[in-house]
């Protein structure tokens, strides 16, 4: 009876080590997964929401352009397929308009025609932060682009802000 108790008890250790390592593994799985399932939908809620606020802000500043169009028995979203980047109105002449959802800056040169390029600095990535004195400056590194070319001008950023083709229709800047 003894010998058969100590099979047991060796038995018993190396089934329970087992055991632990299974339930281990699948706690870590669990884990996992859960982790998982709290990351991925945090990197698409924000995406999300980041649709609707540029819908009222575009809509805000263009609810006569959808007016003008409603002739349309779809609903009105048809012709809105493409809403205006800004109102012309928007973009002070000399200056120019950030848009940071679009990652767009908008200038607007002396004779008032608009020109866009990325408001992303070609430097090291940051969002430009503002538009002055003819220039379009980052302020991460100090990198300053001439407003109407998008060349720099100043700090470390070597490369142009890529345009960005738009067209104005009356006072609205669209995308082209």
């Amino acid at each position: 009876m003894t010998s058969h108790h100590d099979d047991l008890e060796v038995a018993m250790p190396r089934d329970t080590v087992h055991r632990r390592r299974l339930l281990m593994a699948a706690g870590a799985v669990a884990a996992g997964s859960a982790l998982n399932a709290c990351v991925v939908p945090a990197q698409q809620e924000p995406a999300a929401p980041a649709a609707p606020p540029a819908a009222p802000e575009e809509a805000g500043s263009s609810p006569e352009q959808p007016s003008g169009e409603g002739n349309s028995a779809d609903g009105g979203q048809v012709p809105e397929a493409t809403p205006p980047l800004a109102q012309l109105s928007e973009v002070p002449t000399g200056g120019g308009l950030i848009l940071k959802k679009q990652k767009v800056v908008i200038t607007r040169d002396s004779s008032g025609t608009a020109q866009a390029f990325s408001a992303i600095c070609t430097h090291q990535g940051c969002a430009v932060t503002s538009v002055s004195g003819g220039t379009i400056n980052c302020a991460c590194h100090g990198s300053k682009f001439d407003a109407s070319t998008g060349q720099p001008v100043a700090g470390p950023a070597k490369s142009p802000l890529p345009p960005v083709a738009v067209e104005q229709r009356g006072d609205a800047i669209y995308p082209a």
